[in-house]
This record gives C-alpha cells, sequence and structure tokens, in this order.
C-alpha cells in the first residue's frame, strides 16, 4: 500500500503524547468494525512501536517527529476489512531482518513490543525511509458484520474521559 493513509497525525517524541495516539487508533478501530478487545490490542501495538522509535531510535530524546498514518481496508463482496497503520519516523536506521524480540525464556521485564505487534497484527513490515528513519507497516484484518458500524446509528460513540483534577465549581 503506496498510497497516503486517510488519516495522518504528526507529534513529537514526547512519551505524554502517547496516550492520545493509542485513543485516536482504538476509536478509529472501533469505527471500522473491530470489537472492543481487538481495539484495545491494535491500540497496545501502536503504543509499543512508538515506545521502541522513542525509547531506541531516538534514545529518549522528546521533541523529534512521529507520523502515524491509518486508513481502513475496504471490503468486497468476499473479502473481509481492516485497518492498515503506518508509523513513520526520522530515527536511526536498523536493518529489518534485525527487528526482533528478545528471548521469550529470558523473563525480565521489558522488550516484549516487538512479539506484541507480532502476535496482534496479521502483516508487519519494516522499512528503511530515505533518506533517514524507518517506516512500520502494520495490517490487521477483521470479518466485517453484516452492516458497517460506520454507517450505523448502533455503533457506540468513542469515548473520550477527562480526569479533571481542578476544585469542583458550584
Amino acid at each position: 500500500m503506496d498510497q497516503r493513509p486517510e488519516i495522518e497525525l504528526r507529534l513529537t517524541s514526547d512519551p505524554m503524547y502517547l496516550c492520545g495516539a493509542r485513543e485516536l487508533v482504538g476509536c478509529i478501530a472501533r469505527r471500522i468494525g473491530f470489537d472492543d478487545i481487538e481495539c484495545s490490542k491494535i491500540a497496545l501495538a501502536v503504543d509499543e512501536a512508538m515506545s521502541n522509535i522513542i525509547r531506541h531510535g531516538y534514545d529518549r530524546a522528546f521533541d523529534k517527529p512521529i507520523w502515524l498514518g491509518l486508513s481502513p481496508l475496504k471490503p468486497t463482496s468476499d473479502s473481509i476489512g481492516g485497518i492498515v497503520i503506518t508509523i513513520e519516523d526520522e530515527a536511526k536506521q536498523v536493518d529489518p531482518c534485525n527487528m526482533k524480540g528478545r528471548d521469550l525464556d529470558d523473563i525480565k521485564p521489558g522488550g516484549l513490543g516487538v512479539h506484541i505487534i507480532n502476535e496482534v497484527m496479521d502483516e508487519v513490515r519494516y522499512e528503511k525511509r530515505a533518506p533517514r528513519g524507518m517506516r512500520l507497516v502494520m495490517i490487521k484484518n477483521a470479518m466485517r458484520p453484516s452492516e458497517s458500524p460506520r454507517l450505523s446509528e448502533k455503533a457506540p460513540a468513542c469515548k473520550v474521559t477527562l480526569n479533571d483534577r481542578s476544585p469542583s465549581r458550584r
């Protein structure tokens, strides 16, 4: 898929923005037709990928660019729909063949992002960008319900909860 995503978001590599990216991805996935569990898994895969960019690609620099792209896969009469997620950066380039998680027998915290991404998504591609940076393309397929949530008024609204800690106003 070489066309531009239908939704593009540019953010800086500050971890505080990861929650917004997760919520956006989860809400779009829900509207495409994924159930709540699959939406959470997809959002987790995006969070892991972006965390890895910040931690490993940018060496924890909080002011570097990350681009998140989302596009639905269109269903056909006999095929499934889904979502294509593209994450791009200008971080250190890595040989895509070396994108592996740590050994799962090595029990310790962290280092499972690549495993999670590969487990959740149906297709995962790492590519070098010219002249610098990396591109991650993740594809997740889903069986479409007979009526698309995008066209139905039955589809649940995307919930955004704000944690307001200001003194209550009376």
